[in-house]
């Protein structure tokens, strides 16, 4: 029994979801509470962070099922309270390293596009080494410690709070902005200011393969931020796909619905079904086959291409409903002649011995059943208070 549900509303799951659903919730909400993205929503994108650390652990799982967020804290995990940095746990789901941050961007595509394969262009906008200065930020031998933090980026104060009890805070060093470096303005580049890296526009053509999946990712390797003394980082493409109107993908499936008629169920049927690359399917059914509502059929090598072997394809998976005609479609005669021709009713082997007498007929009406137990439930409970008999517990 689960005490809480918060991380599981937090990533919008059920609390018996498995690793991959986990995976893809978090995938999905953290690409859109990035704070790179939305940056008012750090406080939701923290929240989504802790609770896909916590539920993505067996351990930590068990631990918070059994006693909470609070058991989470207290460190019953046996390693000590608290979570990890939301950017951290963002790097490890996504990749990264030490080295520039990789870029992550989703690419909402079609099912057409997952079927066929497609070839997009996206255009994005990352820092590059100025080749002016080759990432210094000044004239070569103008760069110097920073006398204020002596190089680290920080300044470290302390503050006394009681008695002999010493804080110690750091903060940003003010005066060279964390660089650890200063150089003096006439020695400044004058084509990045001193920054060390420009600002350049990058158009990349995502080849997308037949049969990827939703949630696949595509990697540029080294096409995203470079740095000084840094190893670029990637550019991850997250592929996000659109519901589609007719098929539903499972696996290497295709799932859709076909709506028949009685007599179609009954009597065969031709229907006609585009599939995703446009070609046109004749679906048939055989003379004296009958189609159930609920029954499911299937086509061979009509489902989606298999990655990297797009020459093999899955099921095309059919569910059939079935509709039936309207009330009195036929006068009493016509479905006396009708009747002929179905199956005829199963006689009960007692029914010709039985004294029609016996019989107390009930006719059939329309109604809510959920509605009219209740209904029932409460004029039979009063009718016993009434009377002072035998109550029945309900449940």
């Amino acid at each position: 029994m689960v005490k809480e549900t918060g991380f599981y509303d937090v990533l919008g799951v059920q609390t018996n979801a498995s690793s991959e659903e986990l995976k893809k919730a978090y995938r999905k909400l953290a690409l859109k509470y990035h704070p790179d993205k939305n940056p008012t929503e750090g406080e939701k994108f923290k929240q989504i962070s802790q609770a896909y650390e916590v539920l993505s652990d067996t351990q930590k799982r068990e631990v918070y099922d059994r006693g909470g967020e609070k058991a989470i804290k207290e460190g019953g995990t046996g390693g000590g309270g608290g979570f990890s940095s939301p950017m951290d746990i963002f790097d490890m789901f996504f990749g990264g390293g030490g080295r520039m941050k990789n870029m992550v961007h989703t690419l909402t595509v079609s099912l057409e596009e997952l079927y066929n394969g497609a070839t997009r262009k996206l255009c994005l906008q990352k820092n590059i080494i100025c080749d002016r200065c080759e990432g210094r930020g000044g004239r070569k031998g103008a760069v110097e410690v920073c006398s204020c933090c002596q190089g680290t980026g920080v300044q470290v104060q302390l503050h006394q709070i009681l008695g002999n009890v010493v804080q110690q805070v750091s903060t940003l060093c003010m005066a060279c902005h964390g660089q650890g470096q200063h150089i003096s303005h006439k020695d400044k580049c004058k084509a990045c200011g001193a920054r060390k890296v420009l600002h350049q526009k990058k158009t990349l053509e995502v080849h997308i393969d037949r049969g990827m999946k939703d949630g696949q990712k595509i990697i540029f390797h080294g096409e995203g931020d470079q740095g000084p003394g840094l190893e670029p980082g990637d550019v991850i493409i997250v592929l996000d796909q659109r519901e589609h109107p007719i098929y539903t993908r499972e696996g290497e499936n295709l799932i859709m619905s076909m709506e028949l008629q009685l007599v179609e169920a009954l009597c065969g049927f031709q229907k006609p079904v585009q599939t995703l690359d446009n070609r046109t399917l004749l679906i048939t059914s055989h003379l004296g086959e009958l189609i159930k509502p609920g029954a499911k059929k299937y086509v061979l090598n009509e489902g989606m291409p298999i990655h990297r072997r797009p020459f093999e394809k899955g099921r095309l998976i059919i569910t059939f409903t079935v509709t039936f005609p309207e009330e009195n479609f036929l006068p009493l005669n016509k479905l006396k002649l009708l009747e002929r021709y179905l199956p005829r009713q199963i006689e009960d082997e007692d029914s010709e011995i039985m004294d029609a007498d016996l019989y107390i007929y009930a006719d059939l009406e329309d109604c809510d059943l959920p509605q009219e137990r209740h209904h029932m439930y409460t004029i039979e409970d009063e009718d016993y208070h009434s009377s002072g008999g035998i109550q029945c517990q309900t449940s």
